[in-house]
């Protein structure tokens, strides 16, 4: 049962003693912390003395019975509203780009609570586990081996002899049966039984207990990421896909506590620079119908002799007919400050190797859009710039989505009038 929930933000330090949220942050979920650290080697935080430094990773690490929730956050607000505010914007952000990319049911009645993230990966696996019931549980053909009171199949004549030597009226068979006893429910009734150790959502909780009463007796399995390389899906097990990927996710993401045996770890976190690139991405593909939109088309631009090759991969390209326009995404907050030095080298690459006309910085905070240019090795001007857009967030996911194709469209307006249609509804 979960009792503590820590609520910080990412890039946030804490140490022992420091409140979080409404709980302090103690020294046995630091010594847990580095436990986890070490024995996998994980990008979610740095340790520090008597704490961690968390990274650019958001989302949810269970210990034991405590829960951190560390969300994005790249301006300053009123602190009581932040966690709210950002947890909203998180699991909404994820839900678009796909990592909760199951089927619509009613997964709204789940109040955005702290371990909301985790709620709802451990929901949609429930819900598609009472879709593949309601539609009925796949049969397959495997093999037995056991001893059986009837000779049934072939007698497996070695283990029948070390097995039944006395026993005159055992045969040790195998043989070929077709029922619900296979891989795939053991996994799926493994990630039962997983999610009810790790949730206290009332809810949640009768739904597992109403699947376990329907759900077929199958043979215990030791989960690894060995077992998931052996799974194949075919014409009629494609519809187990999507809870064996959120099966996949908590198993691999599970760090029991084999010392003590009460501060297991799970983490489910997402790096943020990643997926503001993705919600940009899917927001321009979706909307800018006049474009071809590409995400990380990678191009070789140097090779050793007898070596390998080195590539460079832009994060969005948007072409069409006359032009290229490459654009960076940043999860920073810029302020009033101007690019790195190595964002803007990086963008000049860009602009001269993919022939672009224009290459732009996307990053989230104060709207708005500022234009720069490139001067020579003799401080003159030239004709090559880079383009500054800052997109605010929004807990409107329609308004910030309508805003970022808004900024888009009317900078290569700019540029080039005659290349741009009428702003068209976000869809």
């Amino acid at each position: 049962m979960l009792k503590k929930v820590l609520t910080v933000f990412e890039y946030q330090r804490i140490r022992v003693g420091d409140r979080c949220g409404d709980y302090v942050f103690t020294e046995e979920v630091r010594k847990s912390l580095e436990g986890y650290f070490g024995s996998s080697g994980v990008p979610y935080f740095d340790l520090i003395h008597r704490g961690v430094r968390f990274s650019s990773f958001v989302g949810v690490i269970q210990i034991g019975s405590t829960l951190i929730e560390v969300l994005p956050k790249v301006d300053v607000r009123n602190q009581a509203q932040d966690n709210l505010y950002w947890r909203d914007l998180l699991v909404r952000m994820l839900g678009y780009v796909g990592s909760f990319d199951v089927r619509q049911s009613g997964s709204g009645h789940l109040k955005l609570k702290p371990n909301a993230i985790l709620d709802l990966y451990f929901e949609l696996f429930i819900q598609e586990v009472e879709y593949l019931l309601h539609a009925g549980l796949v049969k397959k053909y495997h093999q037995i081996h056991s001893n059986q009171k009837s000779l049934k199949g072939a007698l497996h004549f070695s283990k029948h002899v070390t097995q039944n030597l006395v026993r005159k009226d055992r045969f040790f068979v195998h043989h070929t049966t077709y029922d619900q006893n296979h891989l795939l429910h053991q996994i799926l009734h493994e990630t039962i039984l997983l999610i009810g150790t790790l949730t206290n959502h009332g809810q949640l909780q009768s739904r597992l207990q109403n699947i376990l009463l329907n759900f077929p007796e199958v043979g215990k399995l030791k989960i690894n990421s060995a077992i998931f390389s052996r799974v194949k899906l075919n014409r009629k097990t494609e519809g187990y896909k999507k809870a064996l990927h959120i099966a996949e996710l908590l198993h691999l993401r599970y760090h029991p506590d084999v010392s003590q045996g009460k501060n297991h770890v799970l983490a489910l976190m997402f790096d943020m620079n990643v997926l503001w690139e993705e919600f940009i991405f899917k927001t321009l593909r979706r909307n800018l119908t006049n474009w071809k939109v590409t995400a990380q088309t990678g191009k070789t631009f140097w090779k050793r002799y007898g070596g390998k090759v080195s590539s460079m991969k832009p994060d969005i390209i948007l072409k069409n007919e006359n032009q290229c326009i490459v654009l960076d995404t940043k999860w920073k907050n810029l302020q009033d400050k101007n690019p790195s030095p190595e964002d803007l080298r990086q963008m000049f690459v860009y602009q001269e190797y993919f022939h672009a006309k224009q290459v732009v910085l996307v990053y989230p905070g104060n709207q708005g859009t500022i234009s720069g240019f490139y001067m020579d090795p003799e401080g003159i001007p030239t004709s090559r710039s880079c383009s500054i857009i800052r997109i605010e967030p929004n807990r409107s996911m329609n308004q910030w989505q309508e805003t970022i194709v808004q900024e888009v469209q009317q900078l290569i307006e700019t540029a080039n009038p005659a290349s741009l249609k009428p702003i068209i509804p976000l869809r």
